[in-house]
């Protein structure tokens, strides 16, 4: 939970700050919701219609009993407190949120209890607890205009009845919102007459008012037990033993908050009232019931909206009634532990407020539904981020893309056995919960129909019974008033006025009934409390485990970088706390999807600056719980073993933690003094039946200064000058600690709650100019973050952090953006349509655009510059740089079927095809559009802000993003062949039947034939991923079969991505080295002239295909002179086997292709081919061509006679056996069907010898054969034993590494 409960800096340790009551102003009379009047401005604003006259109007097509009229703060007690200044216009907002309900004795008219509350910009927060009750209306103003606006309602609907003057529905988001809630509860009416009219002459008014405690603490059951007793006093037929006055000033002066650890007793008006708080090394207070929470959304439920918390997304709670978004909102963020919530809080959000629902960050809003209303009519401004909980209903709504929480079954079963074993089922949300009478707790049972037929007076003595007051402190008070003189004169005095104070014998009764009844120990109030406290505890410490088994080793993590707490604040935001990409590599696979989401948190990073803060201050109380219980973990249980293990470990200290909070509740540490006769003046506060008097404020406003507690909290105050005086020379001033605390660390968290208490359309300008920064600042942090992730060894080297980005990081920083981009365009939105803000944007784009498209189509003006490709694929037509076009790409993929996970993939698309700022851009180039679709203050009609959000995203250009293609696996995507010859040396077409076949790391194409006398030929097929090879052969048939290939393109019609696969070799029979199939290793080809277009450029690529020159004959090479040294072959070979150990070092989902670095250019292939090159004899036998491949051959046909002779029966079984070996391999070589050439063979030797590792054993049988001398001259390097032997060692280091080899390569070979 944001915020600490202690009472921060100079705040005495009170139970309750103040006591608020809310209501009618009799004085001011009936007006208007001024806040409902500010948002009819707001709204004809936006409509473009003339605001003042919207704002003056009054609304008479509403009945008067429905409408919003003003409630005022009509007492509270005391006036301020300099610790926790009174914010009026709050809390009386969040007491009445819909403002004042007026109602007739024909309407129900039952009591309602709810809390609230309010978070400080330092993050504390205060707690509200409101009891809602209707007292009749005597003022005869007020009932004369709730007359007089009925009949000008009834006249009014009397002529709009007909059906010319229906106006159309806005399709407003926010006016849909506003329709669901301006309504009060419709009230049932028993009568026939109109439903919702008042008549004065026959119907008697009623009007709600408040009574609030604000207490710095969420005691929520003791609170409410304390206003429930209130107005009982009110509404009982007899006054309560003591003036109201008594017990207001009890609570907010004489009772002090429980000290850790301990429980406390104090007294309301009729019954004491029990209540605890945790020791410092448990779990912190929280007194809302979470089995209500479970009930309600039932376990599964509520464990996806937990996850969702700690995800940050937005998260709305819906459901007609106040105390259910509390206990839920507070139930949730209970159970984050030892995170908090850091962003927007408001699980009660006034109708006033509905603005709110806009903000563009992470959020958690409770907001009230109108009963009978359906989700379907709720409007929201933004959806595609949003959890959406309708609690009545018992359902929710996630977002798309959702990992689950770790162990997500395990932990559902753990939490639905605790549920069951207190009698609560899990599977289901619970019935709605059948109201109780006032002072019972939640979830206690409901009161029988006999019961409720009792009369009150005896029900009242049937509640102090039950409730447990105890019967020797009202026999106290009974011979207190008994025998006092002074006591009696007052009673008599204020029986003359016409007040009754209690009846000396109705109190004798009620202790005779107590005395029998008390004996029998603890009531059922009590234990219902009691069973509340231990269910709780219980629930958050299922989850609290869960947290501390996943994060037990996060210290070992922690980047400790700074000398001193200043160095630290001032460099924050450049400093990396918290190594993500070792943390990660360190957990369980399971847990991944969820973990690499959960470390990018706001509350995540908040966690991870205090653990490295408490080494310069105390340890924040979260963090000291949390360590501790990590450090009594580790003494009971040694976790190395365990390390990587995704075994559920269910929590060990249910029964203890239950214990605890019985010992507490049962064995009371400490009683606050009794309320107790005030020195007032006689006669004021009269007793009233059923109103709540004006109290007396002079003795309520100062508290006395003679209690012990309030002594203990001067000498704490003395201890913590002293204190801060002394730790003045440090230097950092708190302001300067609190400021880098609220700006450095707050990444998008401009706004913890919404100011409540001054609403004018310049505030709410300044909140919209906050979250448009807030955006701005996010964009530029989260692009820096993905830039320099991605950048990896360079960045390391400028200073920045980690080296090495994981696969499943870079996907969690881009669904990141995805949802950046989403709420930046939800943010100021005008009509809402669909899920996603962007593709609605874009499908407003589109259908302007169509038009003009269709009749510039031909037109290559109308496009961006072509993206021209180098000079070997001027063939290759260029690709159509278009928004739209892409669009249509998504639009088409039948996979995808919501327009949020359309959205998104077009996002991935436009990043990885580096057009995403520039398609962004021309989004918003058509400005009538945007005016149209956006509000005045939305991000997207701030000029600077839009042109530096697009610069932010232009950085991304720097970087090689594969994002939609390696998510998107199975789709379908038409791909573009073009087959280009060297026409100078051969025919450009062949009369046999060429074909082709296109592998990638997701798969292969299949052969398919190329239609005769094409060169260039598309096809659709599943996603390839990243090209890796392609086949390409004929069948030899015709005149002129033989084809000489410079290359083949091939293209990616969707991401662009174009692949040259160079050749520079013949297929054909009886030329070069014979071979009619070759398989030719790619590389990415990169676009020129990208500066000119504005898309930035690529980074170098990582690996190079073969080039031309490699795979040509060795006497064509001599002929060029080509002749690399042998120092230069050595280091290839060194070289080659070195970048094959370090892509087998690389995380998994990182490794490029392996085939390149096998067969491409400066491969283990073209290395080792170079190596038995060097020192070949002159290589023209009687005009033929003689290749590599011939010597292993000829090495091949000596082994084989030799064994046939014996010759090879006395060397030694394992050489015998790899001779055998390199024989087999070599022959099932030659016998395959694919007529891959001479060099083919030798490619696929190497390959395969590398893969069963019998590479550095073929070498030696190879150079020691004679065949060697007759072919290679004496300084060939296979002749230098020191050389081949120095080669075997580098090769077999790759015998730790699995190769495996593209089915490509090894395709029709039996072994």
């Amino acid at each position: 939970m944001s915020g600490s409960f202690s009472v921060s800096g100079s705040a005495p340790c009170r139970f309750a700050h103040y006591f608020v009551v809310c209501g009618i102003d009799t004085e001011t009379g009936l007006e208007p919701d001024e806040l409902a009047a500010l948002y009819q401005w707001l709204e004809a604003d936006r409509q473009g219609r003339d605001p003042d006259a919207a704002a003056t109007g009054e609304n008479f097509e509403q009945s008067p009993l429905k409408r919003t009229f003003k409630s005022k703060v009509l007492a509270r007690y005391p006036e301020n407190l300099e610790w926790n200044p009174f914010d009026q216009d709050a809390v009386n907002m969040l007491c009445m949120p819909k403002g004042l309900s007026f109602r007739t004795q024909a309407d129900q008219r039952t009591p309602q209890f709810h809390s609230f509350i309010i978070t400080r910009e330092d993050g504390s927060r205060t707690y509200g607890f409101v009891h809602t009750f209707y007292e009749e209306v005597t003022s005869p103003q007020i009932c004369s205009a709730m007359q007089t606006l009925t009949q000008m309602h009834n006249a009014e609907s009397t002529s709009a009845n007909t059906p010319s003057s229906s106006s159309s529905s806005s399709s407003s988001s926010m006016d849909s919102l506003a329709s669901s809630l301006d309504e009060a509860d419709s009230p049932t009416s028993s009568s026939s007459r109109r439903a919702g009219s008042y008549d004065s002459s026959r119907d008697t008014l009623y009007v709600s008012k408040a009574l609030c405690l604000i207490t710095p603490m969420p005691f929520m059951h003791a609170c409410r037990r304390f206003l429930s007793q209130m107005h009982r006093a009110v509404t009982a037929a007899t006054a309560p033993p003591l003036p109201l006055e008594s017990y207001v000033h009890n609570i907010l002066y004489e009772v002090p908050l429980p000290a850790p650890g301990r429980s406390l007793k104090f007294h309301g008006v009729y019954e004491p009232i029990v209540c605890q708080r945790p020791g410092l090394g448990e779990l912190q207070l929280a007194d809302f019931p979470l089995a209500e929470a479970f009930s309600l959304l039932g376990v599964e439920n509520l464990v996806q909206v937990f996850t969702c918390t700690l995800l940050e997304m937005q998260i709305l709670l819906y459901s007609h009634d106040y105390q259910r978004l509390m206990t839920v909102a507070e139930g949730i963020t209970t159970l984050l532990f030892p995170f908090q919530w850091q962003h927007v809080y408001v699980p009660i959000l006034p109708a006033s407020l509905l603005h709110f629902l806009d903000a563009p960050v992470p959020y958690l809003m409770g907001l009230q539904s109108k009963e009978g209303t359906d989700r379907s009519t709720l409007e929201l401004p933004q959806e595609a981020n949003l959890c959406f909980v309708d609690i009545d209903n018992h359902y929710i709504e996630l977002p798309e893309d959702f990992p689950n929480f770790p162990n997500k079954t395990e932990l559902i079963q753990e939490l639905s056995e605790v549920l069951l074993s207190y009698g609560i089922s899990a599977n289901t949300g619970a019935p709605p919960r059948t109201r109780t009478c006032p002072g019972s707790a939640p979830g206690s049972t409901p009161s029988t129909p006999g019961r409720e037929r009792k009369t009150v007076a005896l029900r009242q003595m049937e509640d102090d019974g039950r409730n447990g007051n105890l019967a020797g402190e009202e026999l106290a008070v009974l011979e207190l008033l008994q025998g006092n003189a002074t006591l009696e004169r007052l009673q008599a005095l204020t029986k003359r006025t016409g007040v009754t104070v209690a009846r000396v014998d109705a109190l004798r009764a009620g202790v005779k009934a107590q005395l029998t009844e008390g004996q029998g120990g603890r009531t059922a109030a009590e234990d219902e409390e009691l069973r509340n406290a231990k269910l709780n505890v219980q629930l958050r410490e299922v989850c609290a485990s869960r947290f501390t088994t996943m994060f037990a080793d996060y210290e070992a993590f922690v980047i400790q970088s700074a000398p001193d707490l200043e160095s630290w604040l001032t460099n924050r935001e450049q400093m990396h706390n918290f190594d993500k990409a070792s943390f990660l590599s360190d957990q369980p696979e399971p847990y991944l999807p969820f973990l690499s989401h959960f470390i990018e948190t706001q509350m995540f990073a908040t966690f991870i600056d205090n653990k490295i803060m408490s080494q310069w201050e105390d340890k924040e109380p979260l963090l000291r719980v949390f360590d501790a219980r990590i450090d009594k973990a580790r003494l009971f249980n040694v976790r190395a073993p365990s390390l990587r293990s995704s075994s559920y470990q269910r929590c060990t200290i249910l029964k203890e933690s239950a214990q605890t909070v019985e010992q507490r509740l049962m064995k009371i540490d400490h009683t606050a003094i009794h309320p107790h006769l005030l020195d007032m003046k006689i006669g004021q506060g009269k007793y009233e039946q059923g109103f709540f008097p004006k109290l007396q404020a002079d003795v309520l406003n100062t508290g006395p200064t003679n209690n012990k507690w309030s002594h203990r909290t001067a000498t704490a105050q003395r201890r913590k000058e002293r204190h801060r005086h002394q730790t003045e020379h440090l230097g950092l001033e708190n302001d300067l600690k609190e400021k880098f605390m609220q700006e450095a660390r707050s990444l998008g968290k401009n706004l913890r709650q919404p100011k409540l208490s001054d609403l004018s359309p310049a505030v709410i300008a300044q909140t919209n100019w906050k979250f448009v920064e807030g955006l701005l600042k996010e964009c530029r942090m989260k692009t820096k973050r993905m830039l320099v992730e991605k950048m990896g060894r360079e960045a390391v080297e400028l200073g920045h952090g980690e080296a090495t980005i994981t696969g499943l990081e870079e996907n969690t920083l881009i669904a990141s953006l995805c949802d950046l981009l989403e709420r930046i365009w939800s943010h100021g939105l005008q009509v809402k349509q669909g899920k996603s803000a962007l593709w609605s944007h874009m499908l407003h784009y589109h259908a302007r655009e169509e038009k003009l498209e269709q009749q510039q189509a031909e037109s290559p003006v109308s496009h961006v510059p072509e993206r021209r490709k180098s000079d070997c694929s001027m063939a290759m037509p260029s690709l159509r740089v278009s928004l739209i076009q892409d669009m249509r790409h998504i639009q088409s993929m039948s996979e995808i079927k919501t327009d949020v996970g359309r959205a998104r993939a077009w996002i991935r698309l436009s990043l990885e095809k580096k057009l995403l700022s520039q398609h962004l851009k021309q989004l918003l180039c058509r400005q009538a559009l945007t005016k149209k679709l956006y509000k005045r203050y939305a991000f997207l009609r701030c000029e600077e802000e839009k042109e530096q959000f697009l610069f932010h995203l232009l950085s991304l250009n720097t970087v090689d993003y594969f994002c939609f293609t390696s998510v998107f696996t199975t789709i379908m995507i038409p791909y573009r062949v073009v087959i280009i010859p060297i026409k100078k040396l051969s025919n450009a077409m062949t009369t046999s039947n060429p074909w082709v076949c296109v592998s990638g790391q997701l798969g292969d194409s299949g052969i398919m034939q190329i239609p005769k006398n094409v060169l260039e030929m598309t096809f659709d097929c599943q996603n390839l991923g990243k090209m890796t090879t392609v086949q390409l052969g004929h069948d030899n048939a015709g005149l002129l079969a033989k084809w000489l290939v410079d290359c083949v393109m091939v293209r990616n019609e969707i991401t662009g991505h174009t692949y040259k696969f160079p050749c520079g070799r013949w297929l054909g029979k009886g030329v070069d080295d014979g071979s009619l199939e070759r398989v030719l290793i790619g590389e990415p080809v990169l676009p020129s002239g990208e500066e000119d277009s504005g898309r930035g450029c690529y980074t170098p690529p990582l690996q190079r295909s073969p080039s031309q020159i490699r795979r040509i004959s060795v006497t064509s090479l001599s002929g060029r002179g080509y002749k690399p040294t042998s120092a230069q072959i050595q280091e290839a070979i060194g070289e080659a086997v070195n970048n094959i150990i370090k892509h087998f070092h690389k995380p998994e989902k990182e490794r490029g292709s392996l085939t390149v670095l096998l067969c491409g250019e400066s491969s283990l292939v073209s290395a080792l081919e170079q190596f038995f090159r060097h020192g070949f004899k002159s290589a023209r036998l009687f005009q033929k061509t003689v290749f590599v491949w011939d010597f292993v051959e000829k090495a091949i046909a000596y082994m084989e006679s030799a064994d046939q002779m014996g010759d090879l029966q006395e060397t030694a079984e394992p050489l015998g056996r790899t001779c055998q070996s390199l024989c087999h391999y070599v022959n099932a070589i030659n016998s395959t069907r694919r007529n891959i050439g001479k060099d083919g063979k030798f490619q696929l030797l190497v390959c395969l010898g590398a893969r069963d590792r019998l590479l550095p054993q073929w070498v030696p049988l190879l150079v020691e054969c004679p065949v060697i001398q007759r072919m290679y001259e004496d300084s060939a390097l296979l002749r230098d034993r020191a050389t081949v032997s120095s080669h075997i060692d580098v090769l077999e280091t790759l015998h730790d590494f699995p190769i495996t080899l593209e089915a490509s390569i090894v395709k029709g070979i039996a072994l």
